[in-house]
């Protein structure tokens, strides 16, 4: 069993800063990459940010030059530091993880539960 785990979400300001924690737990015998997705009410899943195992970075466009995202791996955790925050970047965040489990040295996508994100004055 593996469980993903975010915290750090809020109600914050326009311009405002918040950090996003995501720690993975359980049956985890190595993660390849991890990521934060955001889902806005009646809009798409979209990729926020991920970070490959080598600490190599993507970026949604609209994000890039304000998010920035980090992880631990000695903790399975990833971060997802957030300045300059917009409207319309209130969403509800998303952790996911590539995950390679011991029990069957099998690659499986987890995801967390989510965290909500309100950019509002």
């Amino acid at each position: 069993q593996v469980q993903l785990v975010e915290s750090g979400g809020g109600l914050v300001q326009p311009g405002g800063s918040l950090r996003l924690s995501c720690a993975a737990s359980g049956d985890i015998f190595s993660i390849n990459t991890m990521g934060w997705y955001r889902q806005a009410p009646g809009m798409q899943r979209e990729l926020v940010a991920a970070i490959a195992k080598d600490d190599s970075t993507t970026y949604v466009n609209s994000v890039k030059g304000r998010f920035t995202i980090a992880r631990d791996n000695a903790e399975n955790a990833v971060y997802l530091q957030m300045n300059s925050l917009k409207p319309e970047d209130t969403a509800v965040y998303v952790c996911h993880a590539d995950i390679l489990r011991y029990r069957d040295y099998a690659y499986y996508d987890y995801w967390g539960r989510g965290t909500q994100v309100t950019v509002s004055s």
